[in-house]
């Protein structure tokens, strides 16, 4: 079975420049995934898609193979599963064609290899079009406030906003980390949220994500307390 690790890397950042080769934990944020990917007992073929040469040079270093994305699919505005899409195309070219993609995106170096091979594994054995990994929220949303006409008033309304925790329905949120499909599937719905998408649950340590200079922070923390 061919499966395959898509790793989207693009040069630009607003929120923390260069940040896919920023160093966290004494190497390039984006070999913590790279490694992973080429750890995993199941992934069979790991790819950087990119447009920067940098990023193509460190990542080709940690185990990766590049393909080169376009830049109009490297903007800001640029969609992730466009740039999957991209992939899949450059490789059926080449007469590769995946049977599971594993889209792992480089702004989650704490996500495992047992969290890659278990979501995997979930994919492959379960009836289902896709796997997402998630988190629990920290806080339930149901506390959530909005402002309106100057005032706070409660997003959902006074009684879940009056409830304790304890009795809130358990809230999750997709954590970035690991989203499954096959090429089908995604040529369908043109996403990796399907009708049938199953949840790999992660822990909130495993889950953090990097958008900012605190989450790198807390990131490398975690990194250097793992080792």
């Amino acid at each position: 079975m061919n499966i395959l690790a898509i790793i989207p890397a693009r040069g630009g950042s607003k929120g923390v420049p260069r940040k896919n080769i920023k160093k966290i934990a004494g190497k390039p944020l984006i070999a913590h995934t790279i490694e992973s990917a080429v750890k995993s007992k199941y992934i069979n073929k790991v790819i950087v898609s990119t447009e920067d040469q940098e990023i193509a040079n460190i990542s080709k270093e940690y185990g990766a193979e590049i393909i080169e994305r376009p830049e109009k699919l490297a903007l800001d505005d640029s969609s992730t599963i466009d740039a999957v899409f991209h992939s899949i195309n450059h490789l059926k070219m080449e007469n590769y064609v995946p049977d599971v993609v594993v889209l792992l995106q480089p702004t989650s170096p704490l996500r495992t290899v047992q969290d890659i091979d278990g979501s995997v594994e979930l994919f492959c054995k379960k009836d289902c079009e896709s796997v997402i990994s998630i988190c629990e929220f920290e806080h339930p949303p149901y506390w959530s406030l909005k402002i309106e006409n100057n005032y706070l008033k409660p997003a959902f309304g006074d009684k879940y906003f009056k409830m304790r925790r304890q009795d809130l329905p358990t809230s999750y949120l997709p954590n970035g980390a690991i989203f499954i499909s096959n090429p089908q599937n995604l040529a369908n719905y043109e996403s990796f949220y399907c009708k049938k998408t199953l949840p790999y649950l992660m822990s909130p340590e495993n889950s953090v994500d990097i958008d900012t200079e605190l989450d790198f922070k807390i990131a490398e923390t975690i990194l250097k307390e793992l080792k």
